[in-house]
């Protein structure tokens, strides 16, 4: 099943891409794994996604020793603790949802203990959610004018996770206004920004997204079928 999951995703993706004159090779698939065990995991991966996202700190250290990401980049695309960052810094490819500046302060001071630069993205609360964390369209762009204070982060892009959409189309205004601010930080030229990847796009959304210029889409559920939240 999920193979064939993927694959109909894939044919999507395609056809969202050249219907908006892109490349679809220029848009990323990660899975988004959050409750689905290593064996799950390890199919989506033979199935071809491009990388696998997790949710949850305790997840990823209980599924990466049993290999389930091998192949593949993984990315924490979850809401991140300060007191967790130890343990994920060093540990994934990315980290996505950097959503505010206590966060990024700590992700530095880790990643600078390590030794090593860790790559992030800045989550967006592009719809302005009094429920939903992210920094505001002002704010991300004041944080990666900054990002020469952080030597030992790198910015690759943005992340947003939109309001839940009702009808397709509902959120192809936030996905323009985020692909407006990726652009407008990328004309920027600052210091250890390198901005590459927009992530956006859901398993309700994600050809609105594409044809706003998306570069990875997140999917779980139109993966790995309903999550069992009882």
């Amino acid at each position: 099943m999920i193979h064939e999951n993927v694959q109909t995703i894939r044919a999507a993706m395609a056809r969202a891409a050249e219907a908006a004159g892109r490349d679809p090779k220029e848009i990323l698939l990660c899975a988004a794994t959050k409750m689905n065990n290593a064996d799950a995991v390890r199919q989506a991966v033979a199935a071809g996604v491009d990388c696998c996202g997790e949710n949850r700190v305790q997840e990823l250290l209980e599924k990466q020793p049993l290999g389930a990401y091998t192949g593949v980049p993984v990315h924490f695309i979850g809401h991140l603790q300060t007191n967790k960052v130890k343990q994920v810094v060093g540990r994934v490819d990315c980290i996505q949802s950097v959503d505010r500046l206590p966060l990024l302060e700590c992700i530095q001071k880790e990643a600078d203990k390590q030794g090593i630069v860790q790559d992030i993205l800045l989550e967006v609360n592009v719809g302005g959610e009094a429920s939903k964390s992210g920094f505001t369209v002002e704010e991300t762009a004041a944080v990666a004018a900054r990002m020469g204070e952080f030597p030992a982060v790198h910015l690759r892009g943005l992340m947003a996770i939109p309001p839940i959409s009702q009808n397709p189309g509902d959120n192809s205004k936030f996905f323009a206004q985020m692909r407006n601010l990726f652009v407008d930080i990328k004309g920027k030229k600052y210091d250890n920004v390198s901005m590459d990847c927009l992530s956006m796009g859901m398993s309700d959304d994600f050809t609105d997204a594409i044809a706003e210029g998306s570069t990875m889409i997140r999917v779980g559920t139109a993966i790995f079928g309903a999550r069992n939240y009882g």
